[in-house]
């Protein structure tokens, strides 16, 4: 599924033109970067949790000529499945 996909789907459900239901699925995301953005944790009941971790640095190899390269700590963004997902399967 991608946004297009989303962006149907709420206009079929929800009988909007393609402009407003556009207009909706961006304002959630822009919502939720802004959020992460700021390292605060989204919990969707029913869906899961996204949350901001912190990756420490470490020590990577190019695949191709096989030299080692550093990787610098920074931030990651992880997914938990909440528990009605994980049932789904």
């Amino acid at each position: 599924m991608i946004k297009a996909d989303l962006v149907r789907k709420v206009m079929e459900t929800l009988d909007l033109p393609q402009a407003k239901a556009s207009e909706a699925v961006n304002t959630i995301f822009d919502a939720m970067r802004q959020a992460l953005t700021q390292g605060e944790r989204i919990e969707l009941r029913g869906f899961g949790v996204f949350l901001v971790k912190n990756r420490k640095r470490g020590i990577g190899r190019n695949p191709k000529t096989g030299v080692e390269v550093a990787i610098p700590p920074g931030k990651t963004i992880r997914f938990k499945p909440g528990k009605a997902l994980r049932v789904a399967r």
